[in-house]
């Protein structure tokens, strides 16, 4: 504690600054992963449990039920919304045929929900990407600043050189330890978020074509 107080003392403006946007974007990081990494988990839970719920169920209001029970994240109902609503009777969507509306409102409800899963992940990935170059500049600037207080106090020995310019090398380091975590979950999440994709475009895909086969008209008999 007492190198950290030392180190605050001696920074100037530009140190203390650096070194307190590095503990924000940890702060910030972490924040991130422990909500995502709870999040994701809830998801692929629900997945995994609401959607053999719903074939399993008797008609469409049953699925519908049993599918908002273990849909607590709401991942799952907005498209089953999109795949039963109707379109306004004067508007261009209700003159396409049957499947291009499906496919149109499905495509729209399955952007909304991955736009949901992957909130977080451009924050990480920045986190990850410039910390480390933060980190580089305060030590660059910190030993900047060491060698010109140094030089005024006049002589120059390698004791009053080494202290600072170490002190100094800290924020490098300070600077990875941000950015390790956020890269590892930033890749860690986008492998989970992929997964759960697959399942949700298997959904909206299965779902398609049930509503799709039940407004088809039926064949003339001869």
């Amino acid at each position: 504690m007492s190198g950290f107080q030392h180190f605050w003392e001696q920074g100037d403006a530009i140190t203390r600054s650096v070194a307190a946007l590095l503990l924000l974007m940890s702060i910030s990081a972490w924040v991130v992963i422990f909500w995502k990494g709870w999040l994701l988990r809830r998801v692929r839970a629900d997945i995994e449990r609401a959607v053999p719920a719903f074939w399993a169920a008797p008609d469409l209001a049953a699925g519908g039920e049993r599918l908002r029970a273990f849909d607590r994240e709401r991942v799952l109902e907005p498209l089953l919304a999109a795949a039963t609503a109707s379109p306004n009777a004067n508007t261009l969507e209700a003159r396409g045929h049957v499947d291009s509306q499906l496919t149109r409102r499905l495509r729209d409800a399955l952007h909304a929900v991955l736009a949901q899963l992957q909130y977080g992940q451009v924050l990480l990935a920045s986190i990850g990407s410039t910390a480390p170059f933060i980190g580089l500049f305060g030590t660059v600037w910190g030993i900047y600043h060491a060698l010109v207080s140094i030089s005024a106090g006049g002589s120059i020995t390698i004791e009053r050189v080494s202290g600072p310019v170490g002190e100094a090398l800290v924020m490098t380091a300070a600077g990875l330890a941000v950015a390790i975590p956020a890269v590892l979950a930033y890749n860690i999440f986008g492998k989970r978020v992929g997964a759960c994709e697959a399942e949700l475009e298997g959904f909206a895909h299965d779902l398609r074509e049930m509503i799709a086969d039940a407004a088809a008209p039926e064949p003339q008999r001869a």
